[in-house]
């Protein structure tokens, strides 16, 4: 049985950097097609932050671009994101997902079939 823990978030100012880190269990990093970050603010819609396919590719949401780094520990057996630059508006819960098989490499919620619990990320300004 595939499992997801994030941990990492807290409270930081504007600025500030932040490392997340999911702890995947029930399943090695590298068998999962695609693996992704994604948040969710008080109100509005989940949303990609960024992701990772098995071949070695990545993926950005524009409004991330330049302030996050998505990458996998084999030997540890988790995702990570580092985010820097951290502003008042990327306050939100942050969610880590994977998904077997092929399809689309996207941010596509939809599309990621596991799930965990989130972290919550929050910056004040």
């Amino acid at each position: 049985q595939v499992q997801l823990v994030e941990s990492g978030g807290g409270s930081v100012q504007a600025g500030g950097l932040l490392r997340l880190s999911c702890a995947i269990s029930g399943a090695p990093v590298g068998t999962f097609y695609r693996l992704g970050w994604f948040r969710q603010a008080p109100g509005k819609e989940r949303e990609g932050v960024a992701a990772l396919r098995s071949v070695g590719s990545k993926m950005y949401a524009d409004f991330m671009k330049g302030r996050v780094i998505i990458s996998e520990d084999k030997a540890k057996n988790t995702l990570d994101l580092q985010m820097n630059g951290l502003l008042p508006e990327d306050t939100a819960m942050y969610y880590c997902a994977a998904a077997y098989g092929g399809g689309y490499f996207s941010l596509r919620a939809g599309d990621y079939p596991y799930w965990g619990q989130g972290t919550q990320v929050t910056v004040s300004s």
